[in-house]
């Protein structure tokens, strides 16, 4: 034993060595014993993971027996004592055969035998290099050089990784995942994998161009939604069983007969719901447990090296002390320091990997479960979540769930974690650790106190008060900027919107300040805490003495404490939430589903309401090729029986059995967001000639020729850009296309028009239709369809009164006979108005629609040059953004705040660090202040200039964050009025090419992140940028010979961070960009479940769900392993950084003093940590300055002319007598398209009452356009009293005419506001136009009178009382022109009536000119104009017009007038 150790040889020496026993045993033995002892388990790994053989090329086989024959001498020569040293190599090269076999390209066994054997080879080769050398004789060293070297090149050629050693013949499965742009980690070496230079290839192609979606990898297999749902979903299915079985047990328990309390009812919900969350967990946990232990034992390393750092540090600073310790000492403490933190970091990064994969593992797994559990979930568990609810258990729930994985192991690690911490400080400082203790609990509680108020100030006064009042206001805004550029009210709305947003920026000033103490607090712990102990120590005994070593491990250790303590409280609350969110998927995951049994029918069914009745006592035999009419009036369980038949209410009792396939069109139509073709064909094979049959049976044909690009037209979300009855009719061909055995029709023909409806029933249902022979089951209000029918079912309350054939029924006298008889009437009257309706339609259908450039304008020539996929895609969408973000927005960020408040900001960080800077020098001059007499002279005064210096410093943070917030908050008030200014001053022709999605994300999501993230990430950036200087200075001060190694180090930083930024951006873009088609594909899947179900097409809406889930993770992968590359490969610079520090001091030692040195190094160990924070708080401003970029797009687009003009000499009482003239007026709705009105030449008389006529398109409303000048005339004038309306500004003109339009829009706020926005008129005046307008009686019966307030778009006001509302606003204006772009059939004959009767009352003395509609509401008018194609084709008085028997009169004639 004495032989193996003697310590005066290996440590207490100049010149370190190792026995020759220990160099010919331990050494030799330890790789021995490291590959025989584990190799069996490696064996039995191997066998148990077959992942397909591996060809080997002859090159590499003969370089594997050349290295096996160069290393054997080698290990003989350094192996004396193992009598048979061919055989481990033997065994290696075996282990490398088996993992050929066995398909392992990377091998971790070996790599870390190789290593061992390498770094044990190195001793003896020291130790012989050493003897040779003191002997002269250079004979005897060559032979031993091989060694090391072989067994280095052994382990890296050998490695089963290496590129050499496996030739690219793989098997097919190999191949195949090639071909797919396989994901390198899985071929990656162990060094690799562990450095993740496997990744550097995606990053080296991001910073070249920019990522796209084809770039990324394909998921590994073991990630792919397929592999983990398929065998979670039996775990699943399984745990659902016992928890059934509980159920059952509970319920066996109770007395028959007997009911629970209502208490005990609810407590067992409870139980139910935590159980099942509990389920989940332990379901989850089995699947993805293991592989998140590897990543817990990770953490663990961590903490051990985390922990180790600040022991050695207090060696080397007890070697600094020791003037007679040698040198070597010192060389071996630093390089320990170095590869501990080397360990520790890659070891974290593992560990976060490891929880990321893990995270992303469980999203993948709950959302397929989600997914494939709303296909089958039963209609009365259905009722009890919304929509929204089931979505919201995709993106938010998951979400928590995965960051439940990340933070979990903190919950029980961090408290271990302080109490080694505070263990580690007793040992240094005693009892004054305890005040340190004190000073956390005063500290953290304060944080947390902050948070609590500012969350309820940002929930509650900035986002539910102000910012959603806001968005509310400007939603309105942009869906009636119609009726505001018409009124010329866009001043009153600016600065409604304008007041909201001033409260809201007030409420997050104060936000600010608050998050700033908290920021000062927690950024000044670290000095408070030392500040406290530090001072308890000195203080309590005058022999506690101060020295460098006492100084710099405590502050290493308080600075870990920092991490734990600001993790606690967000690890408990994720958990929290996570609790709260596997309760909320448990409960969904374990409600009813639709049983299997319910398919072979029955004679009674629950119905979807929630009111208890029954589908019941029903007894029909339906033979097959049948037309089955099923009637009755509203609720009696028509749609119920339909649900019964595809088996999706619950069954009682009885048997229904239905033969063949099922195709079935519901109520309510259900449109994919797809196009036209792929919502007819839903999955199957196009048949040309079928297709093309059904399109003409559903009179679809006509709708395609409107459609841009026919049946390629992309259809937008739940049928967006298709009518009530196309939608109905593209349902109905999905089911006729489909050549089902029984059609299951739920009343398809009630949405389309009654010609249609005919068509659709000759062609399609009826029995000379394309489904003659299909047995068809259609329910039905429209009468005329009973006669052909087979047989017809009377439902009243669910229950068959009557049954037979149409004639059967009417002679049974009974309740389908009365059925007929009062439905025949109310079905005249509706096809009377129906066939007027279509007459007037056809004659002059609203010419308003012609405002909408979408629908009406030609395709222009660069149009028709777009790519025919183009042609049918909806309006366009935001475009993703590729590359980096251009410095003309961080300039036009910076210019709206302004250089002078920018410079002081600078130089307050600079003073900031400063302090800190000088804090910590002074600390470092007070450790290496002599003892004298066991003592240190003036403590008090060195602690009181320590705590002024920290205490400035916390002053100075505060400072700084304030100042970045406040310059946030004026930002983002230019940008977010910029914004406005822009927006309500552009023309018409903008809001209707831009979706109004795209202007609200820009006042709501990205003034957001103007607001916070931007100053946010800002804050960061310079505080890390500001401290690494600071470190930089200390370790140049104590060693300026540093700079030699932290330039290159620098270099190198700002290398690696620009190859990451430019990926990381662009992979955010592609992350957020693939995951809203989940969420949109989830939605329509939830409410088209039944469809789905019935149609039997669940696999592939399962395989999409797969596939949507599977493209989002292609992104997100690479997203969370490009911060691991970064972080991996900083914290390596920042390492070097420590390496360096402790070098240098090493080297210095006879100049340097302990504090110097403890102070350059403690605060080096903190690079790594800033360079990540650094990078990732840079990458968040450049991601979110994109919002800049975004909020400023509408800055170039075009504007319409000035609101008002200075210099305009306008009376205030124009326009006095009303008359208006058109002077070979023309105009064009976009420059290149042909003119809308042509060379219109005309003059309007004073109190003139005319009306304007003419069919769609002629150009009826293009004229109120022009008079308005929503649109600006392409030639010639338009004068109102003699004044040319282009010359004055445009709310000079709009204000002085008033329109009533023909959509009643109102704002939500006080019905006086939607009177009077701007507060002209008094009550009186308000008062005397709501009587005019026969609201008067309503309005003084309301309780809050004028106050009264309306809802968003009026919704609390009928349709009837708004088109009144709007008839008020004309009659408070009273300008001499009114223009009444007359409703349609929105309003009743009676409101109609009043309307007429006021304005020829109230505006006698008015122009008045009417777009008219219904022309008996003219026939009395002074003059008509009868518009075609953009020319007066006719023009004089009605009775004149019809006597000329031109266009007039055909119109009047076809309206049945004359």
């Amino acid at each position: 034993a004495t032989e193996t150790r003697d310590w005066n040889r290996t440590w207490y020496t100049a010149n370190p060595d190792l026995t020759q026993c220990f160099q010919n045993t331990v050494l030799v033995w330890v790789p021995c014993i490291y590959l025989w002892l584990l190799a069996p388990f490696y064996c039995l790994h191997l066998y148990c993971h077959d992942r397909g053989h591996i060809q080997m090329s002859c090159l590499c086989s003969a370089k594997m027996v050349r290295h096996h024959f160069k290393c054997w001498p080698a290990f003989i020569v350094s192996c004396p004592v193992l009598q048979e040293p061919h055989m481990l190599t033997i065994l290696a090269m075996c282990i490398i055969q088996l993992e050929r076999i066995r398909g392992c390209r990377s091998s971790i066994f070996l790599f870390l035998f190789w290593v061992l054997a390498v770094v044990c080879a190195l001793v003896p080769l020291r130790a012989k290099i050493q003897l040779a050398m003191d002997e002269v004789c250079s004979r005897t060293s060559a032979p031993f050089n091989h060694q090391p070297t072989d067994s280095a090149r052994m382990c890296i050629s050998q490695k089963p990784s290496s590129g050499e050693r496996f030739t690219a013949k793989t098997t097919v499965s190999l191949v195949f995942n090639l071909l797919q742009n396989p994901c390198p980690v899985k071929d990656a070496s162990f060094l690799s994998k562990i450095l993740f230079w496997w990744f550097t290839g995606l990053v080296v192609k991001g910073y070249r161009t920019p990522l796209e979606a084809g770039d990324l990898w394909t998921l590994r297999e073991e990630d792919t939604s397929q592999k983990i749902i398929s065998d979670l979903e039996q775990d699943w299915t399984a745990e659902c069983a016992k928890l059934q079985k509980q159920e059952k047990a509970l319920a066996s328990g109770v007395a028959l007969g007997s009911r629970l309390p209502e208490q005990a009812q609810l407590l067992r919900k409870l139980q139910k719901e935590q159980s099942s969350g509990f389920f989940l967990l332990r379901t989850l946990a089995r699947k993805f447990g293991p592989y998140f232990l590897t990543g817990t034992l990770c953490i663990i390393f961590h903490d051990a090296f985390m922990f180790a750092i600040p022991q050695v540090l207090s060696l080397l600073l007890d070697f600094m002390r020791d003037e007679d310790a040698p040198l070597w000492k010192g060389y071996f403490y630093a390089t320990l320091m170095f590869l501990l933190s080397c360990l520790q970091s890659l070891f974290n990064h593992q560990y976060m990997y490891t929880c990321f994969t893990v995270g992303m593992r469980v999203k993948t797994a709950v959302m397929g479960l989600v997914y494939r559990k709303s296909l089958v979930i039963n209609s009365s568990a259905r009722r009890t979540c919304t929509v929204g609810e089931i979505v919201n258990l995709v993106s938010a729930d998951t979400q928590k769930l995965m960051d439940f994985v990340v933070y979990f192991n903190a919950v029980w690690l961090a408290p271990i974690e302080i109490a080694l911490c505070l263990f580690f400080l007793w040992q240094h400082l005693g009892p004054s650790a305890l005040a340190g203790i004190a000073t956390v609990i005063l500290i953290f509680p304060l944080n947390g106190f902050i948070a609590k108020k500012r969350s309820k100030l940002q929930v509650k006064a900035i986002q539910m008060k102000f910012m959603d009042g806001r968005i509310r206001l400007m939603n309105e805004i942009l869906n009636g900027i119609k009726i505001l550029k018409f009124y010329a009210w866009e001043k009153a709305f600016l600065e409604q919107v304008l007041g909201y947003r001033e409260k809201e920026l007030k409420a997050l000033k104060k936000s600010q300040i608050l998050y700033s103490i908290s920021i000062a607090s927690f950024n000044s712990s670290s000095f408070l805490i030392a500040f406290a102990m530090f001072g308890v120590y000195v203080m309590l005994d005058d022999k506690n003495v101060l020295d460098a070593q006492k100084v710099f491990v405590s502050m290493a250790l308080i600075n870990i404490l920092k991490t734990p303590l600001s993790q606690l409280p967000f690890a408990i609350s994720t958990t929290l939430q996570a609790v709260v969110s596997l309760k909320r998927l448990g409960k969904y995951l374990c409600s009813e589903e639709l049983k299997m049994e319910n398919v072979s029918k029955n004679k009674r069914f629950e119905a979807y309401r929630k009111i208890h009745f029954f589908v019941d006592r029903i007894s029909v035999s339906v033979p097959r090729g049948s037309l089955v009419a099923v009637v009755g009036p509203v609720g009696s369980g028509k749609s119920s029986l339909l649900s019964a038949m595809l088996g999706e209410t619950e069954k009682r009792s009885g048997q229904v059995t239905v033969k063949g396939s099922v195709a079935y069109v519901p109520q309510q139509a259900w449109i994919q967001n797809a196009t036209v073709q792929d919502n007819i064909i839903f999955g199957r094979e196009k048949l040309k000639t079928w297709y093309h049959r059904v399109l003409e049976a559903c009179a679809l044909l006509p709708d395609l020729d409107i459609l841009p690009a026919g049946d390629a037209t992309e259809i937008g979300e739940k049928g967006l850009n298709l009518s009530g009855g196309q939608k109905q009719r593209v349902s109905l061909a999905r089911a006729v296309y489909r050549k089902a055995d029984v059609y299951l029709l739920d009343d398809p023909l009630s949405a389309v028009d009654a010609h249609v409806g005919q068509h659709i029933f000759d062609k399609v249902i009826g029995p000379k239709g394309v489904l003659r022979d299909k047995t068809r089951i259609l329910v039905t209000h429209g009468m005329s369809f009973l006669p052909q029918a087979d047989l017809i079912l009377v439902l009243v309350d669910g229950e068959i009164t009557e049954s037979g054939s149409y004639q059967e029924l009417l002679s049974r006298h009974g309740a389908f006979a009365d059925f007929i008889h009062t439905f025949a009437s109310t079905e005249r009257k509706e096809s009377a108005i129906q066939r007027g309706k279509e007459t007037f339609q056809t004659l002059v259908l609203g010419d308003t629609t012609n405002t909408n450039l979408q629908n009406m304008e030609p395709v222009s020539e660069t149009d028709q040059e777009q790519v025919p996929e183009d042609l049918g895609k909806l309006t366009e969408a935001d475009k993703a953004r590729t590359g980096r973000v251009r410095l003309d927005m961080y300039k036009k960020y910076f210019k709206t705040i302004g250089l002078a408040i920018i410079i002081p900001i600078v130089f307050l960080y600079a003073f900031q660090q400063g302090a800190s800077l000088a804090y910590n020098y002074w600390l470092s001059k007070w450790a290496d202040d002599p003892v004298v007499n066991g003592t240190q002279i003036d403590t008090d005064l060195k602690l009181t200039v320590f705590g002024a210096l920290g205490f400035v410093q916390g002053v100075a943070i505060f400072g700084t964050t304030v100042a970045i917030s406040i310059c946030g908050i004026i930002a983002s008030r230019h940008l977010h009025m910029d914004l406005l200014n822009n927006v309500l001053h552009s023309p018409m022709s903008f809001f209707e090419s831009t979706p109004s999605g795209n202007l609200l994300n820009r006042f709501a999501k990205e003034i957001d992140a103007i607001d916070c993230m931007v100053p946010e990430g800002l804050k960061m950036m310079l505080s890390y940028v500001f401290k690494l200087m600071e470190v930089c200075i200390i370790v140049l001060m104590a060693t300026p010979f540093a700079a030699v190694i932290i330039l290159p180090l620098s270099f190198l930083y700002a290398f690696v961070q620009s190859f990451y930024v430019a990926t990381s951006c662009q992979l955010r873009r592609l992350e957020a960009v693939s995951r809203s088609p989940i969420y949109t594909h989830f939605n329509e899947t939830v409410q088209g479940a039944s469809v789905i179900r019935a149609f039997g097409e669940q696999s592939r809406f399962i395989l999409q769900a797969n596939d949507r889930v599977d493209f989002n993770q292609t992104s997100y992968f690479p997203r969370f392993v490009a911060t691991r590359w970064l972080a991996v490969n900083l914290e390596f610079v920042g390492n070097g950084v420590v390496l360096a520090a402790a070098i240098l001091s090493v080297m210095g030692k006879s100049t340097l003093s302990p504090g110097i040195v403890g102070l350059a190094v403690s605060h080096s160990l903190q690079v790594t940590g800033i360079l990540s924070w650094i990078v990732r708080s840079w990458t968040d401003v450049e991601n979110n300055i994109v919002s800049v970029e975004r909020v400023n797009e509408y800055a170039d687009t075009p504007k319409e002319a000035s609101w008002s003009i200075e210099s305009s000499s306008l009376p205030q009482a124009w326009p006095q007598n009303g008359t208006i003239e058109f002077q070979d007026y023309g105009l064009q709705y976009r420059k290149g398209l042909e003119l809308a009105l042509k060379g219109i030449t005309l003059h309007i008389h004073e109190r003139e009452k005319v009306g304007i006529v003419g069919r769609t398109g002629a150009g009826k409303s293009s004229l109120a356009l022009g008079i308005f000048r929503i649109l600006e005339a392409a030639k010639g004038k338009i004068f109102i009293d003699g004044v040319d309306i282009a010359d004055i500004g445009l709310h000079d003109l709009r204000s002085r005419i008033t329109i009533i339009p023909q959509d009643p829009v109102l704002f939500s706020g006080s019905l006086r506001m939607n009177l009077d926005p701007f507060d002209t008129y008094t009550d009186e005046e308000v008062w005397s136009s709501l009587e005019l307008a026969h609201l008067k009686n309503f309005v003084s019966n309301l309780p809050d009178k004028l106050n009264h307030e309306c809802t968003e778009g009026g919704e609390n006001l009928s349709l009837g009382q708004r088109q009144l509302v709007c008839l008020a606003r004309a009659l408070l204006r009273k300008t001499k022109i009114l223009v009444l772009d007359e409703a349609t059939a929105a309003v009743d004959l009676e409101t109609d009536t009043l309307i007429q009767s006021t304005i020829r009352t109230q505006f006698e003395d008015c122009t008045v000119l009417t777009i008219a509609h219904r022309l008996n509401t003219i026939m009395d008018y002074t003059r008509v104009i009868v518009m075609d194609r953009g020319h007066v084709s006719e023009m004089d008085s009605p009775a004149n017009l019809i006597s000329q028997r031109g266009q007039f009169y055909r119109m009047c004639r076809e309206a049945g007038l004359v």
